[in-house]
C-alpha cells in the first residue's frame, strides 16, 4: 500500500510531491514482486489538490508555469504508465489534483465520506489534466459540470458519473481495496499488464494544448487575486515571494 503522508496540509501536492510520485511509480513498475498497488491518503483527505502556496509562488510567471505543468502531467502519466494496476482508495477529500489523481488510477474505490471536485475554477484556473482525461472516464457532461462550477460531489454521485467503481463504509475501505488488489495480483501478471497497457494506449492526446491554455491562466489577474484572497481568508500574511516551491 502507498500512502500520501502530509496530513497537516490535507496531503496537498507541491513540486516535491509530484517528483516523488513519478519516481515511486517508476520504482514500483520495475519491481517484479509488486503485482498491484493501493494508493490512499493519511488523515481525513485523499488529497486536497495543489498546494495553494505553490500557486501563489507561480502566479504571474507563465515561463515557470509550463515546466511545472509538465511535471504535474508527467506524475499523473506515471500512474497511468505504471506496469501494475493502481487502485485509489479515496478516504476523504479529493479536490483539484486529488480528483485528477483518481482519474489517473486504474480503479477507484471511495469511502462514503469521500468528496470529489475540481476546485480550480474558484481560483481562476482549469484542471488541465482533468479536462483532458475527464471526458474519457466520466463523459463530457460530468466533466463540464465539475470543471466549470467548482462544486463537489459525494461518493455516490461520483460512482454514478463513472469516476468511482465501488463505494464502501469508511471503516472497511482499505480492507476492500487490499482485497481487490490481492484478487488482481492472483491473475497472471503478463495478462494484467497487457490489459492495462492497451486500455491506456491512447492517453496522450490533448495535453500539449492543455499545458498552454492552463499556463496562460496562471498569468491572469483573476488567478492572482483569487489566490491572494484565499490565503488571506486562511490567515496567511501577505507575501511578495516569487521563488518556486521546492
Amino acid at each position: 500500500m502507498l500512502t500520501m503522508s502530509r496530513p497537516e496540509k490535507l496531503n496537498a501536492m507541491d513540486q516535491t510531491w509530484f517528483r516523488q510520485l513519478r519516481e515511486v511509480m517508476e520504482t514500483i513498475g520495475n519491481d517484479g514482486d509488486v503485482r498491484a498497488v493501493v494508493l490512499t491518503g493519511e488523515g481525513r483527505a485523499f488529497s486536497a489538490g495543489g498546494d495553494i502556496d505553490m500557486f501563489h509562488d507561480l502566479a504571474g510567471d507563465v515561463g515557470r508555469v509550463r515546466p511545472h505543468l509538465r511535471l504535474v502531467y508527467d506524475a499523473f502519466h506515471a500512474v497511468e504508465r505504471c506496469a501494475v494496476p493502481v487502485i485509489a482508495a479515496v478516504n476523504g477529500i479529493a479536490f483539484g489534483g486529488g480528483t485528477e489523481l483518481a482519474l489517473a488510477c486504474d480503479i477507484v474505490l471511495a469511502a462514503e465520506s469521500a468528496r470529489f471536485a475540481f476546485k480550480e475554477p474558484t481560483v481562476g484556473l482549469t484542471p488541465g489534466y482533468g479536462i483532458v482525461r475527464g471526458p474519457e472516464v466520466m463523459g463530457r457532461h460530468w466533466t463540464r459540470y465539475l470543471a466549470l462550477t467548482g462544486r463537489d460531489i459525494d461518493a455516490v454521485r461520483a460512482e454514478r458519473a463513472g469516476l468511482v467503481q465501488e463505494v464502501h463504509s469508511d471503516d472497511v475501505l482499505l480492507d476492500r481495496a487490499l482485497s481487490l488488489a490481492a484478487e488482481i495480483a492472483a491473475n497472471p501478471s503478463l495478462a494484467v499488464q497487457v490489459g492495462k497497457s492497451f486500455v491506456n494506449r491512447d492517453t496522450g492526446d490533448g495535453f500539449n494544448e492543455s499545458v498552454e491554455a492552463t499556463a496562460l491562466l496562471f498569468g491572469t489577474d483573476e488567478h492572482s487575486n483569487a489566490v491572494t484572497a484565499f490565503r488571506a481568508a486562511r490567515g496567511d500574511e501577505p507575501s511578495s515571494r516569487a521563488s518556486a516551491t521546492e
